[in-house]
C-alpha cells in the first residue's frame, strides 16, 4: 500500500524551530493510509484541538483569541481530499499566523503541546530515519540504478555511461569449442570480464552518489555481488544487500526489500552510538544528565544527541547558560526540556537522532557525545 507523506526538509525544521509566538500549538495524531479508517484520526485531531483550546483559555486568552488559533483545525478536518491521502502519523503546527502539516511514515504517539514554541522533537523521527536510498540492481543481463524515496514510488535513475549489460560493457564471449573449456571460460569470466563490468558500473554511478548521504544498496547474485563489492570505490555502499538475481524483481519488490535493509542500517547506526556512549568515548565527553546536556547544547558542545521522542518533562532552559528549571506540564509558560535541548543541538550543527526510550542508555530522556568536556 502506498504511503502519502510530506517529509519535512531541513529548512522546514529550521523554520519551525526558530518560530516564536505567544502561543504555538503542536499536535501529533496517528493516522492510517487506509482511507476508510481516517475518520478516527479526524476525530482525534478535533479532540486534540479542543484540548489545545482549553489550555489557551486557561492561560488567559479570550474565547475569540483562542478560536483564532485553533480554528485552523476546522478547515483541515473538513478537507476531504487531504484526508483521502494519509500515512501513519499527522503532525499539525498552528499559531495565529497559520498552520503547517506533515504526513509522516512513522507511527507517533498522540501529543498536544502549547507553549511559545513548536514541539518539534517527534517530527525529527522522520528525518532521523528518512528511508531514502539508491538500489543498484546488477546482473550479467542488466544494470540499473533505482531511487527509493519516502513519499513516492521507486523509479529508475538515468545514469550517464551506465553499461546496460555485461555484453554491452565488455563484448560477447563466444567460443566455438566452449563445451571443451567450460572451466577455463568460467575462470576468465570471474577473474577478468566480471570485474571489468563491475568497475564500469561503479564509475558510472559514482557521480550520482557524490555529495549525498543516501546509502547504495546492492541487489545482485554471486559471484557478481562479491566482485562488485571488491571493486566499488563508493563509501555509500551498504554492508547489507539484496541477495539473488534482481532481474526477477520489479521496482516495487526491490523497494520493499530495500526498506527492510534500511531498518537494519538504522538499527546498526543507533547501536554504534550506544557503544560510543557506553564504551568508546572518553568519559568526560559522554553525558546522560539532562542538566549537563542542556548546558552543553547551549554552548555548542554536543556532537551527537539521542533524544526520546515520547518523553515530555516540562521546564525552561536559560537562554544564556542553559540552566535547567523544571515546570508544570500544564503551564503554557514552559515547554519540553528535551525538545529544547534537541533544538539547540541542531542549531549548533549537532547530529540529533530521535529515538525510542529503549534506545537510550542509562534510562534518561537524552544522552550525548560531546565535542569537548563541559
Amino acid at each position: 500500500m502506498a504511503l502519502h507523506t510530506d517529509i519535512p526538509t531541513s529548512t522546514d525544521i529550521e523554520r519551525l524551530a526558530a518560530a516564536r509566538h505567544d502561543y504555538c500549538v503542536s499536535i501529533y495524531v496517528p493516522t492510517s493510509p487506509i482511507t476508510q479508517d481516517t475518520e478516527t484520526a479526524r476525530l482525534e485531531l478535533r479532540n486534540a484541538a479542543d484540548d489545545a483550546y482549553r489550555q489557551l483559555t486557561d492561560a488567559g486568552l479570550s474565547r475569540q483569541e483562542a478560536e483564532a488559533i485553533t480554528g485552523h483545525v476546522d478547515a483541515l478536518t473538513s478537507d476531504g481530499l487531504f484526508w483521502a491521502y494519509m500515512s501513519h502519523s499527522l503532525a499539525v503546527f498552528f499559531s495565529s499566523d497559520g498552520v503547517a502539516t506533515f504526513r509522516l511514515p512513522n507511527l507517533l504517539t498522540s501529543t498536544v503541546q502549547v507553549s511559545d514554541r513548536f514541539h518539534i522533537k517527534p517530527l525529527l523521527r522522520a528525518v532521523t530515519f528518512p528511508h531514502t536510498a539508491f538500489v543498484l540492481a546488477l546482473s550479467q543481463n542488466a544494470a540499473r540504478l533505482i531511487e527509493i524515496t519516502a513519499d513516492s514510488p521507486a523509479f529508475d535513475v538515468e545514469v550517464q555511461d551506465m553499461p546496460t549489460s555485461l555484453e554491452d560493457a565488455v563484448g560477447r564471449f563466444d567460443d566455438a569449442n566452449r563445451s571443451s573449456f567450460d572451466r577455463m571460460d568460467y575462470g576468465v569470466m570471474k577473474q577478468v570480464r566480471l570485474p571489468q563490468y563491475a568497475r564500469m558500473v561503479d564509475q558510472a554511478v559514482r557521480p550520482v552518489l557524490a555529495g549525498g548521504e543516501r546509502p547504495l544498496i546492492l541487489a545482485a547474485a554471486e559471484p557478481l555481488a562479491g566482485i562488485y563489492r571488491s571493486v566499488s570505490s563508493t563509501t555509500k555502499l551498504a554492508s547489507h544487500g539484496i541477495d539473488g538475481n534482481p532481474d526477477d524483481r520489479d521496482n516495487t519488490e526491490l523497494s520493499n526489500a530495500a526498506r527492510s535493509i534500511l531498518d537494519e542500517i538504522y538499527a546498526d547506526d543507533i547501536a554504534q552510538v550506544r557503544e560510543d556512549l557506553l564504551e568508546n568515548y572518553p568519559r568526560d565527553r559522554v553525558a546522560f544528565d539532562s542538566a549537563r546536556i542542556a548546558r552543553a547544547a547551549t554552548f555548542g558542545a554536543v556532537d551527537t544527541l539521542l533524544v526520546d521522542i515520547d518523553n515530555h518533562q516540562a521546564g525552561f532552559l536559560d537562554e544564556a547558560d542553559g540552566k535547567l528549571t523544571f515546570g508544570d506540564e500544564n503551564d503554557t509558560r514552559y515547554y519540553g526540556i528535551s525538545d529544547e535541548i534537541a533544538r539547540r543541538a541542531l542549531r549548533t550543527g549537532a547530529r540529533v537522532l530521535a529515538v525510542r526510550a529503549e534506545d537510550i542508555p542509562e534510562g534518561g530522556p537524552v544522552a550525548a557525545l560531546l565535542r569537548y568536556p563541559i
